[in-house]
């Protein structure tokens, strides 16, 4: 009975979702694209000073340090805040939203991966919603007021934050992790930039990729597909598929860097519109309890997952094999199946991802698999609806035992 309840909740937001205007960010591609944003603030926007989000990584490497530059020598004042977490917790964007309004700020620059996008998306919902906490705003359509302007500059290709109208906040004193989603949160302008993406450490490169692929599967296998989804999940797994391994292999390579995240940003327009899965729903709970990083909890539990789906996955685990020519057409949809998850398993160990995950504790289980069902249940459309007793399964069978 409560599993016919979700899937008529699932339904009906089907139907909502198609009539909410989706607000996607106009898109500067190409090498050097951070060199577009100091002229369409001054002359086109005429904001003159923005929060510049980013993380203690990348700016103890300087990577924003050409950007910043350039920003301040066309008179563009930056606040800049960089002590944003892997998972952005309620602490960081509290501390961004001060140095937002003390520096009377117009926009704000979210200038990393995942994380600091999510961070400025949490400010920027916060400046528009004064008097709510971002747990009041949790879940769906909680901001409902026009945000300050965004511009995402993603450094990895994997989040697909920077088209996507949802943030995830993370409070380390409840391990809670859970996400914002309106559409009032999508990023006016997303800046893919190659060069950004070539100094990655390797580990971040796959990681980061095979989150982009986890979108991409999730959205594809779930039941809120359509037309348009369909279309932009399969370029997604075919860039990911054709580009992943070599950008892991030859960093270089900025034709590769630059499809990755052409890749990525498709995965995170898809799953806007039709949702991830079960796969989230663990990987969220991982980075709440042990600060798993989101990509390596995806690449891990992908296939783990698309497994215990059985046959409720099947036919369009068989579809994607076709459409990546992994197998013969005449092969059998079981088969197909079978060798499009061993493929993604032959990726992780290709680029050395670990196939389980040190330190998952019995006494953790029982609050995982709650915060996980609550997060899966009743929003995201699987193909399969897990129980607690699933998501209690799952994260034993990725513990490392040795």
């Amino acid at each position: 009975m409560l599993n016919l309840y979700y899937r008529l909740y699932q339904q009906v937001f089907k139907i909502i979702v198609a009539v909410i205007p989706f607000h996607f960010p106009k898109v500067i591609s190409k090498e050097n694209a951070i060199y577009e944003i100091a002229p369409l603030l001054n002359d086109e926007l005429k904001i003159a000073s923005v929060l510049f989000v980013t993380d203690p990584q990348l700016s103890k490497i300087n990577l924003a340090k050409p950007l910043l530059d350039d920003l301040n020598a066309k008179g563009i004042k930056v606040a800049l805040y960089d002590q944003t977490k892997a998972n952005p917790t309620v602490d960081n964007i509290e501390e961004a939203l001060v140095a937002y309004h003390e520096n009377d700020c117009q926009a704000i620059i979210a200038f990393g991966g995942g994380s600091p996008i999510d961070c400025a998306k949490g400010v920027a919902a916060r400046v528009a919603r004064p008097n709510k906490s971002l747990r009041q705003m949790k879940g769906v359509l909680g901001v409902l007021r026009r945000t300050p302007l965004v511009i995402a500059i993603p450094t990895t290709s994997g989040t697909g934050s920077e088209t996507t109208l949802a943030c995830v906040v993370t409070n380390p004193h409840t391990h809670e992790k859970y996400a914002i989603t309106d559409p009032n949160l999508f990023p006016t302008y997303a800046i893919l930039d190659p060069f950004l993406t070539k100094n990655l450490p390797p580990h971040i490169t796959s990681t980061t990729g095979m989150d982009a692929l986890t979108h991409a599967i999730e959205a594809y296998i779930g039941q809120a597909n359509t037309k348009e989804t369909k279309s932009l999940e399969i370029e997604a797994i075919q860039l990911i598929f054709e580009n992943l391994v070599e950008a892991y292999d030859h960093p270089e390579n900025m034709n590769t860097r630059l499809n990755m995240q052409k890749a990525a940003f498709k995965a995170g327009k898809a799953f806007t519109m039709a949702y991830v899965g079960n796969v989230h729903a663990l990987a969220h709970t991982l980075g709440g309890f042990y600060n798993t990083p989101h990509g390596l909890a995806n690449a891990i539990l992908l296939p783990r997952v698309l497994r215990y789906y059985e046959s409720s996955v099947t036919l369009k685990l068989a579809e994607l094999s076709d459409l990546t020519k992994l197998t013969d057409k005449s092969a059998s949809s079981t088969d197909k199946a079978e060798a499009f998850i061993s493929h993604i398993e032959s990726m992780n160990t290709r680029m050395n991802i670990p196939s389980d995950l040190k330190g998952i504790l019995d006494t953790d289980i029982p609050k995982m698999a709650k915060n996980a069902y609550s997060e899966a249940n009743p929003f995201y459309p699987v193909p399969k609806i897990f129980t607690h007793k699933d998501f209690e399964i799952l994260p034993l069978s990725i513990r490392q035992t040795v």
